[in-house]
């Protein structure tokens, strides 16, 4: 028994023409190619993104520990560290941004790291600065550069301060 459009023989099979086949796949052509090279875009451009935002992560820890560091530093060299000899001279401000900028690790640009140290205390006692039982404030910025220019082309700022009371 047969169908009808069937072939009566295996031969017919065998010596079928592929053009057929081929007219469909013709519309196609490179479209794997396309698909792959828009993926690729969309998949770097989330690394560069995770690297970067990475990187920012990693500086922002960075300030937030030396803005302890630098503060507690300074809370020991007050005003009467010199009377036990615990310390050469009272901390000034440009011995605090000396103490962050050689504390800054590898990867941190040191010239873009601006410190402000100030003494906010109150009363007669606190007049003076580095007089012990007085606050200690330093405050650290960073002007952080992003490597991919699609996430900011600007500088981003990022900082942290931190304050604790002159004990020396």
């Amino acid at each position: 028994m047969s169908w009808p459009g069937q072939f009566k023989s295996d031969a017919g099979f065998a010596q079928a023409s592929p053009a057929p086949a081929l007219r469909k796949l013709k519309g196609e052509d490179g479209s794997d190619l396309i698909e792959y090279a828009l993926i690729f875009m969309v998949l770097m451009s989330l690394l560069l993104g995770i690297v970067d935002f990475s990187r920012a992560l990693y500086s922002y820890h960075f300030l937030s520990n030396a803005a302890r560091d630098a503060t507690r530093w300074a809370a020991v060299r007050g005003s009467t560290c010199t009377n036990d000899g615990s310390c050469a001279a009272p901390a000034s401000p440009t011995d605090i941004q000396t103490y962050v900028t050689n504390i800054t690790p590898p990867g941190v640009d040191s010239s873009n790291v601006k410190t402000i140290p100030s003494w906010p205390g109150t009363g007669a006692a606190c007049a003076v600065a580095n007089n012990p039982g007085c606050p200690v404030q330093v405050q650290i910025s960073y002007n952080f550069t992003f490597v991919a220019p699609f996430i900011r082309s600007t500088p981003l700022t990022l900082s942290s301060s931190s304050q604790m009371i002159i004990v020396h």
